[in-house]
This record gives C-alpha cells, sequence and structure tokens, in this order.
C-alpha cells in the first residue's frame, strides 16, 4: 500500500515536471520569433529610410536652365560675330582699299574676342551656340564675293560696317534692358560700346565721298555768290 502511494506521487511530480519543460521550451520559441519579427521590421525600416533619403538627395541636385529668350540673345550673338568674322576675312582677300582692309582687321580682331568670350559664357551656362552663320548671313557673303573693286568695298562697308552693326547694336541693347542672367546682360553692357565704335568708323568711312562732294559744291555756290558779287560792283 505504501509502495503504490509513493509511486503515484512519483508520477505526479513527473507530469508536473513535464507540463513546467513544455511551458519554457514554446516561451523560448515565441521570444525568438518576436526578436525576429522585430529585427526584420527595423531592417526594413532602416531600408526604407535609407531609399527615401536618396530620392530626396537626387531631387536636390537638380539644376536650373538660362531663359529660353536669354538662349536665343546668345545665339543671335554669336552668329553676328561669325559672320563679322568671315566677312572681315573676305575683305581682306578682296579690297584694294588701306582703309577698308584696316576696318576689316579690327572687324576681325574684336569680334574674334567678343566671340571667345560669349563661348566662355555660353559654356558656363550650358547653352549651345551655333558654329557657322544663319541663311540670311550666308546669302549676304555669298552676294558679296561676287563683287570686285570699289564694287565690293561699298556693299562691304555700308552692309557690314553699317546696317549689320545697327542690328547687333540694337540685340546689345535689347540684352542689356531684357536679360534675366546678369553675366549676360554684363556681357552686353561690355560690348555694346565696342560695336558702337565700329558704327561710328563705318558710317565716317562710308560718308566721305558725300562729304566731300558736299564741301565742293558750297564752295563753287561760294565762288560763284563772290563772282556775282563782283559783277554787280
Amino acid at each position: 500500500m505504501q509502495q503504490r502511494k509513493n509511486l503515484n506521487r512519483m508520477l505526479g511530480v513527473a507530469a508536473l515536471a513535464m507540463m513546467f519543460g513544455s511551458a519554457s521550451v514554446y516561451a523560448q520559441s515565441t521570444g525568438t520569433t518576436s526578436s525576429g519579427t522585430a529585427g526584420g521590421n527595423t531592417q526594413s525600416g532602416a531600408t526604407s529610410g535609407s531609399s527615401g533619403t536618396g530620392s530626396s538627395g537626387a531631387s536636390k541636385g537638380s539644376s536650373s536652365s538660362v531663359a529660353k529668350a536669354d538662349q536665343k540673345m546668345m545665339r543671335d550673338l554669336a552668329e553676328a560675330n561669325l559672320a563679322e568674322i568671315e566677312t572681315g576675312k573676305l575683305a581682306l582677300e578682296k579690297s584694294q582699299n588701306d582703309q577698308v582692309k584696316a576696318f576689316a582687321q579690327k572687324m576681325i580682331d574684336d569680334h574674334t574676342q567678343s566671340q571667345k568670350e560669349l563661348e566662355q559664357l555660353a559654356q558656363q551656362k550650358g547653352v549651345t551656340l551655333p558654329t557657322e552663320t544663319d541663311m540670311k548671313h550666308k546669302a549676304a557673303a555669298k552676294a558679296l564675293s561676287a563683287l570686285e573693286g570699289d564694287k565690293f568695298d561699298k556693299m562691304y562697308m555700308n552692309q557690314v560696317g553699317v546696317r549689320d552693326h545697327k542690328n547687333t547694336h540694337q540685340l546689345l541693347t535689347k540684352a542689356q534692358k531684357n536679360a534675366k542672367d546678369p553675366d549676360l546682360k554684363a556681357m552686353a553692357e561690355k560690348t555694346a560700346p565696342i560695336v558702337n565704335n565700329h558704327l561710328t568708323m563705318a558710317q565716317d568711312q562710308t560718308g566721305k565721298k558725300s562729304s566731300s562732294s558736299g564741301s565742293s559744291s558750297a564752295k563753287g555756290s561760294s565762288a560763284s555768290g563772290s563772282g556775282s558779287t563782283s559783277s554787280n560792283k
């Protein structure tokens, strides 16, 4: 009888031990799973945060471009410079007039310098400039190349010297007033007096013949008047 009691007691203790052991194993298993899930969430969150930051950085890195109107002004100025250089070289080849050739050389020198400065500015601003003149300037250069002697000199000085420089000066004046880019505006302010000087030189040279003929006429009239006076006397 006593032995049966002892046996029952041992069986009960064994059963309790098994129950506590199962509970401990279950708790460890659950804790590990929770910890793994939490770690996964943390890693996922870090990845998401990293991804979000990278996207934000990319959007901040975008650069602004020069206004379209300013880009057009720069291209027009480049075409004007290239035309002056091209026709200046043509004048050096074809003209026999020293004054015309001196003017042509100055056009080559000054407009080559202006073009270099414009190209540097365009490169800084990410603007692509033309590498040759437009169709209008090409047609004018072709017409010039067909002329010789005094006819060439007259057309070169009137068309390139006067008319083209008037157009370029107007373009520079417009850039000074309307350009949104401060560097383009500053370059226009610097170049305008140079172009205006070219225009004055061309007007003086083209006006020499008419000026001298006018003074001759005036002298003739004066002589005629003197003759009348002395006749009256």
